[in-house]
């Protein structure tokens, strides 16, 4: 089958963004270089589901360079770059993706990567790999594992593996230090704030913004929302995550309480109907929404419109809600994830290091590939570690190391 993509003729203005990452991204252009030469995906399949602008474009040309033959698609109906998808067609990949696929154009365009028989699955929130156990069982024996970039896509996958329902290895790469502390945390609070302000033109300093769920994402955009004047309040269900959120100087408190209060709502949690009808009719007029979670059913979407009184378009990726209380609140992005549909999602130099996981994750299960006894697998802490190790001298950093009196002292028995 032959790529689908909104229009080739794009292909110029996606080439400009992909060389732009290029530029910043030193660690994939090194493994680029490396896999041009070694080429670790030869003769191997890859089918790629991840939000398709120019980072993952990027990641796509890695793999491609290390002997891959790609099947590429997005994770999101609205995070997929039209131009970035032509240029990677022009660069001689198969891509099946277009901006607002509707969703049956979506479940389409996953089929149609994974009818090829991948031997690698690379997923942003389980879509391939649920699909590939419920459409294409026939293909499993081809597939020698695959790798989850997300927390909602772990989610799903243990969740899979403790039914027994999970066929083959997936790696846990959104668990890997060198991405959850600095992509979860860095780069969701920086991304997240740049798709509101970006789309709002509104100030943040002075006004209250609610965080739903204090995880590393949550941590980033609280921490984020700080720093640009806000007061933060944060909803949570763990009650460790509750103190951490109270210590690191936010208040807490139940989203019905938080409701009445924010000017702002960030849900960054992973669940459903985190905001749901009751907290709706509690919003000050005027209240903005938005969603950094991978699915759309954080904010009840669904209800909202069933018993507002008027939708109305108000600015370009925001709609507003009149609610029976004659109040109106505002979505943006239509409570899909507000860094990629409203914004350009995480900073090139933080997806450098996520991505870099993934590419050597991928390698790691061709290389291992007789031998993988584990449904779910840890990122290898040598591969973190190497990562870590890179990025410092991309930095210019050095650190110290232990000596061998120190490291005799620190592995001596206290018997």
């Amino acid at each position: 089958m032959s790529s689908e993509i909104k229009d080739i003729n794009l292909a110029e203005s996606g080439e400009r963004k992909i060389e732009w990452v290029k530029r910043n991204c030193d660690l994939l252009r090194t493994l680029e270089e490396e896999f041009s030469k070694s080429k670790p995906f030869a003769g191997k399949k890859i089918a790629l589901s991840v939000h398709l602008e120019a980072k993952t474009a990027y990641l796509c040309k890695v793999l491609k360079a290390g002997g891959a033959e790609m099947f590429v698609t997005g994770s999101n109906p609205l995070s997929t770059q039209d131009d970035v998808a032509a240029a990677l067609v022009k660069a001689g990949l198969e891509v099946h993706a277009w901006y607002g696929v509707n969703e049956e154009e979506y479940k389409n365009h996953i089929r149609a990567v994974l009818e090829h028989g991948p031997n690698i699955i690379i997923d942003d929130g389980g879509d391939l790999v649920h699909m590939m156990h419920t459409e294409f069982l026939h293909l499993i024996p081809e597939v020698i594992g695959g790798c989850e970039e997300t927390t909602t896509g772990i989610i799903r996958l243990l969740a899979m593996d403790k039914a027994g329902d999970l066929k083959f290895p997936m790696v846990l790469v959104n668990n890997a230090d060198c991405k959850h502390l600095f992509d979860n945390r860095y780069g969701t609070g920086q991304s997240v704030w740049n798709g509101i302000n970006r789309t709002t033109n509104l100030i943040v300093a002075g006004k209250i913004a609610v965080v739903a769920g204090y995880g590393w994402c949550g941590k980033g955009v609280a921490m984020r929302a700080k720093g640009l004047g806000a007061r933060v309040i944060v909803t949570e269900i763990d009650p460790i995550k509750a103190i951490e959120a109270v210590m690191d100087g936010f208040d807490v408190m139940p989203m019905k309480e938080a409701a009445k209060l924010g000017d702002f709502f960030i849900t960054v949690t992973g669940c459903d109907k985190v905001v749901d009808e009751e907290d709706f009719m509690e919003m000050k007029d005027g209240a903005i929404l938005c969603n950094a979670g991978h699915f759309d059913c954080e904010i009840d979407m669904v209800r909202l419109k069933e018993i507002a009184l008027e939708e109305r378009n108000v600015r370009d990726n925001i709609m507003g809600y009149k609610m029976p209380t004659g109040r109106w609140i505002y979505v943006i992005a239509e409570g899909r994830l507000v860094n990629l549909a409203a914004g350009d999602g995480h900073p090139a130099e933080i997806m450098d290091m996520s991505f870099a996981i993934q590419a050597l994750s991928a390698k790691y299960l061709v290389e291992h590939a007789d031998s993988l006894d584990k449904m779910i697998i840890d990122v290898p802490k040598d591969v973190d570690n190497e990562v870590a190790k890179r990025k410092l001298e991309f930095l210019g950093k050095k650190i110290d190391k232990l000596t061998e009196e120190q490291e005799a002292y620190l592995n001596k028995s206290l018997v």
